[in-house]
């Protein structure tokens, strides 16, 4: 997929604070330290916009990002604040939890990706998330992070135990490096899938017609 463009825009931490626009948006959650912020650069070939922290649980806010795609479709990208991250303060996992169910509701929310690592699969916090979507009318989009940490036939076997685990085929979900950039072009086809809308056909023009035994003006 290719980007034209890409911006942050803004944080927010309730309603009155996102951005008002009409742009189709694809959130991204997982847990503290998973690789979203890296993996959210990659899909945008982008270094450094959104900010990779070392500290796990830094994100307390939900940030938005603008793209504009190769052929002028426009969606935006939401990051949402990681969770699962025992050192941080109840009082901030509750505000945490508030914040993201606020923005789950969302009339513009398309999809959520839901980032996990292979290594570990997926977890009790993940899966609550999982089976909160249908609640919101939200489509998941599961990406097993850091597959390049693991040996061809390490990352397979991963793959049958977590289908397995899930009761869903390897369709239902993406293998992701962002040091490969594996998977990157499967989740953009899955994100315009879900997200965007469908590009008209090109029509190519008419030709037109001449009658046996009549030359075209100007021939």
């Amino acid at each position: 997929m290719k980007i034209k463009n890409s911006a942050f825009i803004k944080s927010a931490i309730k309603p009155s604070h996102y951005p008002e626009w009409d742009l189709p948006e694809v959130a991204f959650a997982g847990r503290s330290n998973v690789g979203k912020s890296s993996l959210i650069n990659t899909l945008l070939m982008r270094k450094a916009l959104v900010k990779v922290s070392r500290t796990p649980g830094r994100t307390q806010h939900i940030n938005f990002f603008t793209v504009q795609l190769g052929d002028d479709r426009e969606l935006s990208l939401v990051d949402l604040p990681g969770y699962g991250f025992a050192r941080v303060p109840a009082k901030i996992k509750s505000e945490w939890g508030t914040m993201v169910d606020s923005y789950l509701g969302r009339r513009l929310l398309k999809a959520l990706v839901i980032v996990m690592d292979v290594r570990r699969g997926m977890e009790d916090d993940d899966r609550q998330l999982i089976e909160a979507l249908p609640h919101f009318g939200v489509q998941p989009i599961l990406v097993f992070t850091k597959a390049d940490k693991l040996s061809r036939n390490k990352a397979h076997q991963r793959l049958v135990e977590i289908t397995r685990d899930l009761k869903i085929s390897n369709d239902d979900l993406i293998l992701f490096s962002s040091h490969t950039r594996k998977g990157r072009e499967k989740l953009w086809e899955r994100i315009a899938e879900l997200c965007l809308p469908r590009l008209a056909p090109s029509v190519e023009p008419e030709q037109p017609v001449v009658e046996a035994g009549q030359e075209a003006k100007g021939a």
